[in-house]
Formats: structure tokens, C-alpha cells, sequence
């Protein structure tokens, strides 16, 4: 079983690389004889984009014993894989990830997709007769019949939510040039003007919802304090529209950048597993234009989960991007209080001491183990000093934002610990 990955760059799809599986399904699709390559018309033309910041353009056929990490990327998960799995008659498990991948990544986050998955998606709309003249604001907050129809009925694959990761029901929305809003993947380029993750809560539960409406609240906070955070998102009702980066729309051109999970760049496979951000950190330093900058960055935010206890931390939810030749971490996303999610969210990524399985949880314990250059270092805990004062005043930050008082009055304990830590950064 092969699988062709086009890249978009200069306004164009390219036939970039290849990947072949065994076709034994007793093998689960593992992995077991696995061979990535380049196309040699792309190694040898004008676009030479890698596929991954991992594995750069060569010529080389590469026999691995698992898969590339970064077609975890493209892997529906969340509704979208349920979607697939009931289209496809497939039961769920580590063996239904090629057919699911084939099928769906035709629209993914970033600027990677899938010949296959093209194909499948061309012939869902030709089966479903689906025409889409596009909805008027008001019919999305209310969800109009047919906008349900579209998006519900003919499922993820109409609104091109299958590229989108996570547990949460999401849409991939195309506000176009006409002022009407459209499913992502019914949308020529041409016609787009913005892009939208839009978000519904997780469950039907008032904490999923509440979870919901105070993620515009905590990414004004991240700002507020100084991280990288995109436009804010704006809530109506109980979908929160969220100003896609990945994309962005030029003299009536979609500029697609790359953008690529810190599980992909550290080689983590599959999904749900424990991750060590140490390795997610080198693993980022690797790739990135300014290392130094970056780690501080990646450091304040794992600050702010902690202190505002967003446990949902696991390895995909933090990603890097290439735009304009810089590549860095892209804004934050994903960033709420999960602590109140009622199937109760843990950590998936740990400060693991890097000779055993040990956590550590003091910034004194961890930010010496970080292996950088004396100069480096020491401007790091000056930065993380410093941002203690920052997280000091996090309770009046967040009052600020817009976060309900009750959250802020549960995470005060958990905000003085991170401030206490980060002063005593400065002693001796």
C-alpha cells in the first residue's frame, strides 16, 4: 500500500514524497517494512520543501522499522476518526491508521496532504451530490438545517474536519468573498478571505462548556503576560471561533506554512503517550531559528499550565511553524482550564530526569538538567526570575481577561507555588 504526500508551496500542489506499507494487515500497519522516499522529479525541481523538518530532501530510499512520525499529523483522530471509521466499516485500533490516513488527510493543518486521501474525498462529494452555496452568519450560531445537513450529515468530510485533531467537535470554516461562510474543503482558494477552527464543547456537561467559554479568557491572559498568542477568539453561543495560523489569505492566494507537532519532531509514534519535555524541548531546539528565544518561550508556557491548570499539555497540542523563512513555535492553542473537564484530564507530558523515569517539579531542579550554554542559561533563569513577577500578578491578569472568578479563586494556591518557584530562582 502506497501513500503520496503533495506539499503546497508557490501556490501549487507537488507530488513530494512516497511512503509504502506492508500490505500484510496482520502486521497492525506498524510499520514493518516501511520505505519513505522523495519523488526524484521534486528532489531534482524547483520546490525542495521537506515533508518534515526531520527529514530533509535527499535521494535516498529509507527501509524504517516504523513510520515517519510526522504522518501522526495527518491521522484523523477525535470525531473526525469516528467519522471515518464508521465510512470506512473499520473497528478502531492501531491497524485502522493507514486506511484512515489514506482516506484523511485531504485537508490538513498545515500544508501536507495525501493523494489518496484527495481522491476519496472527490468521490464522497460526487456519491453525496454535495453542493454548498455557503451560510450566512446568523444560520451558523443558530445551525440552520442546512448547515447541519452539511456538516453533520455528510459528516467530517464535507467541512474537511477529519485534518483537525482532538476530542473536542470542530469545524474547519472558510469565511469567503461574498461574506458567506463554507466548509473548508467545499472553497476554492480564491474566493477565501479568513480561515476558522471553529470549537463546540467536548461534551454536553455545564463544566464542558465552561472549559469552552473561558478559552478566549485564558489565551488574553497568556497575552497579557507575554506569550505568543494569535488574534483572540471570539465565543457566540457555544462555538468559539478561532483565527486559523497556519494559513493566511494574500491577493487572492491561500499561503499554507508548514506546521509540524513536537511529537512529530521528537519521533514520537501513535497517540496517547506519555512524553518527556525534556525531549520535547530538544527536540524543538533542533529546528527552530532562535533556540534561545523558543526555550523561553516553551518554558513560560508550561509555567502557565501549571499555574492555571491546563492539563491537557500532550505532545501534539504544541507544534512549531516555518512563515517567512522564520520557524518557531507557532501562537499558543489549546490553552483552557481542562482541570474542570469531567473525564479528568492528567499531564501527558512530564519533566522527566533524563537518566530515569523520575518527575521532577522544581524549576531549580529542572532548568540546570537543560544541557545549555553557560550565557544561555544564565539569561534564561534572569528571563524566568523576571517572569515570576509576571506570574504574581497572573489572579489580577486574569481578572483582567475575563476569566470567571471562581476559576481564579481556585488557582491562586497553584499560582503562588509557580511564583515562589521562580524567585527562588535567584537565590543562592
Amino acid at each position: 500500500m502506497d501513500c503520496h504526500i503533495e506539499l503546497f508551496a508557490d501556490d501549487a500542489w507537488h507530488s513530494a514524497a512516497r511512503v509504502s506499507f506492508s500490505d500484510d494487515v496482520r502486521a497492525g500497519f506498524r510499520g514493518d517494512e516501511c520505505v519513505f522516499e522523495y519523488a526524484l522529479d521534486y528532489v531534482f525541481g524547483a520546490v525542495r520543501e521537506p515533508v518534515s523538518l526531520t527529514w530533509p530532501v535527499d535521494t535516498e530510499r529509507h527501509k524504517l522499522s516504523a513510520w515517519p512520525s510526522f504522518l501522526y499529523d495527518l491521522v484523523p483522530q477525535g470525531n473526525g476518526r469516528k467519522f471515518l471509521l464508521g465510512q470506512l466499516q473499520l473497528a478502531d485500533g492501531q491497524a485502522a491508521d493507514v486506511p484512515l490516513l489514506c482516506a484523511g488527510a485531504f485537508n490538513s493543518i498545515g500544508r501536507l496532504r495525501l493523494r489518496e486521501a484527495v481522491a476519496y474525498f472527490e468521490q464522497h462529494v460526487e456519491r453525496h451530490d454535495l453542493v454548498v452555496n455557503g451560510f450566512a452568519f446568523d444560520e451558523l450560531l443558530l445551525r440552520a438545517p442546512a448547515f447541519h445537513e452539511t456538516m453533520m450529515v455528510h459528516g467530517m468530510l464535507s467541512g474537511g474536519g477529519t485534518g483537525i485533531q482532538g476530542v473536542a467537535p470542530k469545524y474547519l470554516l472558510t469565511e469567503a468573498d461574498d461574506g458567506r461562510w463554507y466548509p473548508d474543503a467545499a472553497l476554492p482558494d480564491a474566493r477565501a478571505r479568513r480561515h476558522y477552527i471553529v470549537k463546540r464543547p467536548r461534551g454536553a456537561t455545564e463544566a464542558d462548556r465552561k472549559v469552552l467559554r473561558n478559552e478566549a479568557a485564558y489565551l488574553k491572559t497568556a497575552r497579557l503576560a507575554g506569550l505568543r498568542v494569535s488574534p483572540m477568539p471570539q465565543l457566540h453561543g457555544d462555538m468559539l471561533f478561532i483565527l486559523r495560523f497556519d494559513r493566511r489569505c494574500e491577493d487572492g492566494k491561500v499561503l499554507r506554512f508548514h506546521q509540524e507537532s513536537l511529537a512529530s519532531l521528537a519521533g514520537q509514534a501513535g497517540f496517547g503517550m506519555q512524553a518527556n519535555l525534556f525531549d520535547l524541548l530538544a527536540a524543538m531546539r533542533r529546528v527552530v531559528s532562535d533556540p534561545a528565544r523558543e526555550t523561553r518561550e516553551f518554558i513560560q508556557r508550561d509555567i502557565l499550565n501549571l499555574a492555571m491548570r491546563n492539563t491537557d499539555n500532550h505532545a501534539r497540542n504544541s507544534a512549531v511553524q516555518t512563515v517567512d523563512g522564520v520557524t518557531r513555535l507557532t501562537p499558543l492553542f489549546d490553552f483552557a482550564p481542562m482541570y474542570l473537564d469531567p473525564e479528568g484530564i492528567t499531564r501527558a507530558a512530564r519533566w522527566y530526569r533524563p537518566d530515569s523515569r523520575v518527575e521532577l517539579k522544581q524549576w531549580t531542579d529542572i532548568l540546570p538538567l537543560l544541557a545549555l550554554p553557560t550565557a544561555e542559561y544564565e539569561a534564561l533563569v534572569r528571563a524566568m526570575i523576571d517572569f515570576g513577577d509576571v506570574v504574581g500578578q497572573l489572579s489580577a491578569t486574569m481578572v483582567e481577561a475575563g476569566v470567571e472568578p471562581d476559576i481564579v479563586a481556585f488557582l491562586l494556591p497553584g499560582i503562588e507555588e509557580q511564583r515562589r518557584q521562580l524567585l527562588a530562582l535567584g537565590k543562592p
